[in-house]
């Protein structure tokens, strides 16, 4: 072929060869140009589907006019061959430029804004490519971003029924019936579903993943393992990979790559927009990383390492105290608390927490001595920005932990109000033993199960018996009862033990945010609602980041019916701790019952997109099993979401929280029975919130059944 002539084109070399053709470059002798040459082989010009997607591609081509799409000139034949002439590109591939670890970041938003603006160019068109991936992207020697090879594309015909097969499933291997290239196919392309312009996005984001990191987002040793990847496999992590890739591009390039077409970007338009704010989002990061820590729990060095209570308490505080500062970002214990100290790098950590520093230390205790370790280092690099050691009496354990907290606020140069530096700081003494007592409660009350409330009980007991004066210790006290009467069929002696408690640490500490919060919840908890919405709009005023205050108002709005009240708390909770999975499950629910489906699904994907992040870590969370269940089941996914509901029962088969939700996800999945079962066992156990069954909209379905009937009227 080379040297031979075409018509008027002298085919000059081989350019490269795929499923539809060679290509050759070649020079037009009439307009004295060169051009590329796409040659259907004579063998499969004999075929007529073959001729015929062929020559669709060039009408489809043909038909679009944009600069990031090669240009076709022309569709002829010559000497029995079919071919077409386009635009030459002068420059590599994409596949060439991408170098280990991936393309630097300004050069990653100079070739994908472009790459997915001629996506939508073609999407606009109703075409779908279908074979998306970096050899079928090049790059110009003046950096133009040119999308080839439409071979496969597909004309999105008007009215297509979604499930129409375009190819049998058990035939995938023989040629012809796979129409793309393996690794960058989408699930619904791999098992012959139907395929529209959402398939090009999901490819879109195993490009963009690659391109950022250097790896595909799925990985096989064969093409049987690499598509079972991709149909069951969570990708592969951005930040793992990459840990300076802003946390706003790894939630696009997941956004892309989710399994469901309904949960990806719905169009291209809207992937470009995302990726053009990328650099905004990048000073954003960068603005908030630069002051934004985690704290880890810190390791027991102790001889008996049975001081892991005390290690918790130690970091627990400092994070308390640091989240005082408006002008510093920290990751909530929940998130923080899911690494170990000593294990954990903090280029992961801060990767999946987005944060730029990590706190982390050790404690070894013995007798009354105490030596503290502490170092604070960048997450980005790993150099270390502060470390100190400290060996004290027991006593002076306070003095330490307010030291660490001024000495980070040095090193990450942050500015404090006086207010601030007032918050940061422990404002009354108290006894060692006593806080000792408190840690081991807290501690236990930090587990979630009922099995641990018992002992909490006994420690904050104990606590408060040394040291009556001791505000957290009755503030813990407090919210331990609450959570007994809501979760675990508390009786009213929890009510009134929260009522007590909460009471007594106002009377301590009238300006501690966290007492307020407390009162709110058991004020909630005896429907003295007007109360408990004054006790929380204090203790935001006091702490606009304290997560409790918003997170409980926005359930005592819910209990009451005041859904658009309901919202606005928990959207501020989800903005004071984006982490947390409970805000945006509660948050979609009432979105349900607001008639607001979008929001409703949207709400749900995110949590769901953070519990899937939280139970690699926590496997065993019945809490995140049993909402991320309900998630599941709103976004399509009914029977993974009901196997993890049944996972969350047998963690858990008598815990009222467990089984009242249980019966919301059965009942979002239309069984109703089977819902209204669950439901009766969780009254049974002692799930008492008459006022919250009736308004939760995840039960509507249930409303008219007469065993639900007889269930609200059975409640008094």
């Amino acid at each position: 072929m080379i040297g031979s002539t075409l018509s008027h084109y002298r085919v000059l070399e081989k350019l490269g060869a795929g499923g539809m053709g060679e290509v050759y470059r070649a020079e037009d002798a009439r307009l004295k140009r060169q051009v590329a040459l796409k040659v259907l082989p004579e063998e499969l010009a004999r075929d007529p589907e073959r001729l015929r997607r062929f020559q669709r591609e060039a009408e489809l081509v043909a038909s679009l006019s944009h600069p990031g799409i090669v240009t076709i000139f022309s569709v002829e034949e010559a000497e029995g061959l079919h071919f077409l002439t386009m635009e030459l590109v002068s420059g590599r591939r994409l596949d060439e430029i991408v170098p280990p670890g991936g393309m630097a970041l300004d050069d990653f938003v100079d070739v994908a804004v472009p790459l997915v603006e001629a996506l939508v160019a073609a999407h606009e068109k109703g075409i779908t490519h279908r074979d998306l991936k970096p050899a079928n992207v090049m790059v110009t020697d003046d950096g133009v971003v040119k999308v080839l090879d439409f071979g496969l594309a597909k004309l999105r015909q008007p009215g297509s029924v979604a499930g129409e097969t375009e190819m049998p499933t058990e035939a995938l291997t023989q040629e012809g019936l796979v129409l793309g290239t393996i690794p960058y196919m989408s699930p619904e392309q791999l098992e012959g579903r139907q395929v529209d312009h959402r398939s090009d996005v999901f490819s879109m984001g195993v490009v963009l993943h690659e391109m950022i990191t250097g790896e595909r987002p799925f990985k096989g040793d064969s093409s049987a393992s690499l598509i079972s990847a991709i149909l069951r496999d969570r990708p592969e992590s951005v930040s793992r990979l990459r840990a300076d890739a802003p946390p706003a591009l790894e939630r696009v390039i997941l956004r892309c790559l989710q399994k469901d077409p309904e949960r990806r970007f719905q169009t291209a338009k809207d992937l470009r927009i995302e990726l053009e704010e990328l650099p905004n989002a990048r000073e954003d990061d960068a603005a908030s990383r630069a002051r934004s820590i985690a704290v880890l729990p810190f390791a027991d060095m102790s001889p008996q390492k049975d001081q892991g209570y005390f290690c918790e308490g130690i970091a627990e505080d400092i994070i308390n105290a640091l989240s005082k500062i408006r002008d510093l970002r920290v990751a909530s214990r929940m998130a923080a608390f899911r690494f170990e100290s000593r294990t954990a790098e903090p280029g992961e950590v801060g990767g999946r927490l987005g944060v730029e520093t990590v706190l982390s230390g050790s404690v070894r205790k013995a007798g009354q001595r105490v030596r503290i370790s502490a170092e604070l280092v960048n997450a980005r690099d790993g150099y270390q920005l502060w470390s100190e050691r400290y060996d004290r009496d027991l006593e002076d354990v306070f003095e330490v932990q307010d030291e660490i907290s001024s000495n980070i606020v040095r090193a990450l140069e942050v500015t404090l109000s006086p207010k601030e530096k007032k918050a940061i700081q422990r404002r009354a003494p108290v006894n060692i033993q006593a806080y000792e007592y408190y840690l081991r409660g807290r501690s236990l009350f930090h587990r979630g199960v009922k099995a641990a409330h018992g002992q909490a009980l006994q420690m904050f007991t104990r606590a408060i018996e040394i040291d009556p004066d001791f505000a957290a210790a009755h503030a813990g006290m407090a919210d331990l009862s609450s959570y007994a009467r809501m979760y675990y069929g508390g009786s009213e002696t929890d009510l009134e033990r929260a009522d007590e408690a909460s009471r007594r640490a106002l009377e301590l500490a009238p300006e501690l945010a966290e007492a307020h919060a407390s009162r709110g919840l058991a004020l909630s908890l005896q429907d003295r609602h007007e109360e408990a919405e004054k006790a929380f709009e204090t203790a935001v005023r006091l702490d606009p980041q304290l997560f409790e205050a918003h997170y409980f108002y926005g359930r005592t709005c819910w209990q009451q019916g005041k859904l658009d009240e309901a919202a606005r708390h928990f959207e501020q909770a989800m903005k004071v701790r984006p982490e947390d999975f409970q805000a945006p499950c509660l948050l979609g629910s009432i979105y349900n019952g607001l008639g607001q489906p979008d929001k409703h699904r949207e709400c749900m994907r995110r949590g769901y997109e953070i519990i899937e992040k939280h139970l690699e870590l926590n496997p065993d969370d019945a809490r995140a099993l049993y909402l991320g269940s309900g998630c599941l089941i709103v976004l399509g996914e009914t029977e993974r979401g009901l196997e993890w509901a049944s996972r969350a029962v047998a963690i858990d088969p008598a815990d009222t929280g467990v089984l009242y939700n249980v019966a919301c996800a059965y009942s979002d999945a239309g069984r109703v029975e089977e819902a209204i079962d669950y439901l009766e066992k969780a009254i049974a156990a002692g799930f008492n919130q008459k006022e919250w069954i009736v308004n939760d909209g995840d039960l509507d379905p249930l409303r008219e059944h007469p065993r639900y009937r007889a269930l609200i009227e059975g409640m008094g």
